[in-house]
């Protein structure tokens, strides 16, 4: 079988498919539409996030098995379309979900201790202890939305700590030691904090939007190391401002779709992305929560494990 790998991953991914007798080929240069002309020699190809995959890309890869996305999603990818053509999809949450899990849990122990702020002022020459007092996790409930991959791992991480981990989620009968099922309404009532969990979709784009967030009984920290486009950021500083939402942890925007750095032209900055770059109560990183030296291996050996035990 030939692969083609349309971005670059982990050296381990493409030398242990060569192991086991697959042919590889690389292109990370080439467009869309040049690679759309030659997918058809291919019986499988490997890509994270360099384009879409559309039916009409898919009807040019005639002689296609498999898709493999070297991340947790397939978001990028026409599914139903893919696999009403038999072809097998292939994803890698296994790879990155602890990832995600330490990350999620940095953020919210950041926030609540105010470190960002804190290693600013210092670094300013500014020694404010009282302006810095922080909370403590312990005692809080911590509600999750989404109990996949991420959402287990990040339970996981929380069991050190003496708090409540309520989590919703559309599969019913999932709990498990780490985290109680209840229904969105319970989890609005109860929780301190509020992490997102869930894949891009239908249900998920515009969740956090305005009427969810003042659905929540009491004010609540808010952390997203999901996708971008599940909360409404004009909503989220509208909530930020009058304290509905007490901070935010953000390592995934829904702006981070369109050129990102582009943003940072006077003529192309949101106004409420502007705010949340100059809130102090608001911790951002560049879509890096499941991006560790160890997960970048751990990703590609489960594609290829996967690809053995559909393939092989």
């Amino acid at each position: 079988m030939k692969i083609l790998h349309l971005d670059t991953n982990h050296s381990l991914l493409i030398n242990q498919l060569t192991n086991l007798g697959f042919t590889n080929h690389e292109n990370y240069i080439d467009s869309k539409e040049v690679i759309q002309k030659i997918i058809h020699e291919y019986d499988g190809f490997i890509i994270r996030s360099r384009f879409s995959i559309d039916k009409t890309f898919i009807d040019a890869a005639k002689n296609l098995k498999f898709i493999g996305r070297v991340g947790a999603g397939l978001e990028n990818i026409d599914c139903n379309y893919a696999e009403k053509k038999g072809i097998t999809l292939i994803a890698a949450p296994e790879g990155n979900r602890n990832a995600v899990g330490e990350h999620t849990l940095a953020m919210l122990l950041s926030l609540f201790n105010k470190l960002n702020k804190a290693d600013k002022e210092v670094r300013d020459g500014k020694w404010l202890r009282e302006n810095n007092r922080g909370l403590e996790l312990d005692g809080k409930t911590v509600g999750l939305i989404g109990y996949g991959n991420m959402g287990k791992a990040f339970a996981k991480k929380l069991r050190g700590f003496d708090v409540k981990v309520l989590f919703y989620d559309i599969k019913p009968n999932i709990e498990d030691e780490n985290a109680t099922q209840v229904s969105l309404k319970t989890l609005q009532q109860e929780a301190d904090v509020l992490s997102l969990h869930t894949p891009e979709n239908a249900s998920t784009i515009a969740m956090v939007d305005q009427s969810f967030i003042n659905s929540f009984k009491k004010s609540f920290w808010l952390i997203n190391t999901a996708r971008g486009k599940s909360v409404v950021t004009k909503d989220l500083v509208s909530a930020l401002k009058n304290n509905k939402i007490l901070g935010a942890g953000l390592d995934v925007l829904e702006y981070e779709k369109s050129s990102f750095e582009n943003l940072f032209n006077e003529n192309n900055m949101p106004e409420p992305f502007q705010y949340l770059i100059e809130a102090e109560n608001v911790l951002l990183s560049p879509h890096v929560a499941g991006w560790t030296i160890e997960s970048k291996e751990k990703l590609a050996q489960t594609i290829v494990n996967k690809i053995k035990a559909n393939f092989c």
